[in-house]
């Protein structure tokens, strides 16, 4: 018997690291943002982006592929004042969306990220790792969107696609080792 998740893989997003603080954000690119979190490792969400507060003044935007260059524009990562940073990530990684009633037992046979809703609300945002690499994760409807690495995204995916066919396997990744638990 296996998971009941599906697990896809997302086309390239329009993302951009900022760091800075709000205020100068918030001067520097006007509209171009969606309102910022009220708290750590949550999202806000605009028409078509989220803003996640991944750290004490640091942010991910992350918008649909085709914002990119509107988004780009508006920012001016090139002209950016010194006391922000405004960098254009969007091929550096892969994301995943894992849906179903399974999603979280899918994702939690991966990583240590307690996925319980009054840990990681309906808003969370947070970097963890997923099968011992660097993840980025959301909550999306009725999953999650996971993020890694371009690099290392036919890896993740294998490994994904091994947690759904076994339910009871975990993983290990740094031991290149498969247990049965």
């Amino acid at each position: 018997m296996s998971y009941d998740a599906t697990i896809a893989r997302l086309p390239i997003f329009a993302l951009f690291d900022l760091k800075g603080p709000q205020s100068a954000l918030t001067g520097w690119a006007g509209s171009a943002l969606p309102d910022f979190p009220t708290a750590a490792n949550t999202r806000s969400q605009g028409p078509g982006d989220l803003l996640a507060h991944i750290g004490p003044d640091h942010w991910l935007l992350c918008a649909e592929p085709g914002r990119e260059d509107m988004l780009e524009a508006a920012l001016r990562p090139g002209d950016a004042p010194p006391e922000i940073s405004i960098v254009k990530i969007s091929d550096a990684f892969c994301f995943f969306r894992i849906t179903g009633p399974d999603a979280a037992q899918v994702l939690s046979i991966g990583g240590p990220l307690d996925l319980y809703i009054g840990s990681f609300p309906e808003n969370g945002a947070s970097f963890t790792e997923v099968f011992g690499i660097k993840a980025f994760v959301t909550r999306c409807g009725a999953g999650f969107d996971c993020a890694v690495d371009q690099s290392y995204a036919d890896m993740i995916a294998a490994c994904f696609d091994r947690a759904l066919a076994e339910p009871g396997l975990r993983v290990e990744i740094d031991a290149m080792a498969v247990i049965e638990d």
